[in-house]
């Protein structure tokens, strides 16, 4: 059966159903989004806390991040670490000249085999908080390349990983406007938040040549400051169950410097009683993905690439990070923008110490502008 329309002459409206709430994450609007109030103030604390012991450029202006996409009670706390800078980027446009906000949401498929990309054929996206309306006009530009399939309705509402972006994109839009209202004393004075669009894009099994081909087709569309980007990912799925378990004792030919990426991992775990190193699967987990996330950091499409043929981690949006990367290291390349890319939360599900164990980590990253 063909669950992907390309070219097709119908205008593909649709409401986009919230298919995964209630399972997902939940259903009931209040609920919601005191649920996501809370995690992003304890990712905001936290983020104030860190700002006062670490340097870091996170002065510019946020264009994009990276955020996990399992259920909230998994990853909804490390997600909300992302989110706060898209929450920043709509407060910042209140002031200023921007009319329309869209945000660009770049997700694998889990469920459909796609050697290209698909944008959504919806027309709203519908969440528990409140509807996000498509931007209709970028995706008929997008499609008019001849380069991106339409997706379907029932495509389109299988596919996890863009749906557990649309809840915190609403959040953050809802309370930009709560918030400038609350603020204004008057309404000769009242500021006014861009109206937000969202266009989510399906990103298949490209090849390299693909993916470099498709991050330059973006690039213009990245640079844009009315644009904001979200990548939709979790990192690594170890265990039986994703067909990938590597464990220390492998010769994986996997080595970190000790200046690399911090680890979280607590040092009781890395040593046995006579004092030698032991490491645990979980730690070492979390040093592979750290690799891939340096690589990430710099901006280096080709070095990501190279990582993931050397290590095989089992990254599932792997496809929208290499677009991504290419996007953007082509806009540096031409001189039309330059971002710094920092990851600002990492976690896993579980803490892996055996083969019977599973796992999967999550992070979450913001592109500030230079």
């Amino acid at each position: 059966m063909n669950l992907l329309r390309k070219q097709s002459s119908r205008k593909p409206y649709y409401t986009r159903k919230a298919h995964h709430a209630g399972s997902w994450y939940p259903n009931n609007s209040h609920t919601l989004n005191e649920n996501l109030s809370n995690v992003m103030t304890a990712a905001q604390n936290e983020m104030l806390l860190q700002s006062t012991t670490e340097e870091g450029d996170d002065d510019g202006v946020p264009r994009g991040i990276i955020a996990p996409h399992a259920g909230y009670s998994y990853s909804g706390s490390t997600a909300a670490y992302a989110y706060l800078a898209l929450q920043e980027m709509l407060s910042s446009s209140s002031s200023s000249s921007i009319v329309t906000c869209t945000v660009l949401v770049l997700h694998p498929s889990h469920h459909v085999y796609l050697k290209g990309c698909a944008i959504s054929g919806a027309s709203t996206i519908e969440t528990p908080i409140e509807p996000i309306p498509i931007d209709d006009d970028l995706r008929s530009e997008l499609h008019k390349t001849g380069s991106f399939s339409i997706m379907d309705q029932d495509t389109d509402e299988a596919e996890h990983s863009g749906e557990m972006q649309y809840p915190f994109i609403s959040k953050c839009f809802t309370d930009t406007i709560n918030n400038s209202k609350s603020s204004s004393s008057s309404p000769t004075t009242t500021t006014t938040p861009p109206l937000l669009r969202v266009l989510p894009i399906m990103v298949g099994a490209l090849s390299t040549t693909q993916e470099v081909e498709f991050g330059k087709l973006m690039a213009p569309v990245l640079a844009r400051p009315n644009i904001f980007v979200v990548i939709s990912t979790d990192f690594c799925h170890w265990g039986d169950r994703f067909r990938y378990s590597p464990t220390p004792t492998e010769s994986t030919g996997i080595t970190i410097p000790s200046s690399s990426s911090s680890s979280s991992s607590s040092s009781s775990d890395t040593t046995n009683g006579g004092g030698q190193q032991h490491e645990q699967i979980y730690q070492y987990i979390e040093r592979l993905d750290r690799i891939g996330m340096d690589h990430i950091s710099m901006q280096q499409p080709g070095a990501f690439a190279t990582y993931m043929k050397d290590y095989k981690n089992t990254i599932c949006g792997r496809a929208p990070i290499a677009v991504y990367l290419n996007a953007i290291d082509t806009n540096k390349q031409k001189g039309v923008e330059q971002l710094h890319l920092r990851f600002v939360k990492y976690a896993q599900s579980g803490q892996v110490r055996s083969r019977q164990d599973s796992s999967v980590s999550y992070a979450s990253a913001i592109a500030r502008k230079l």
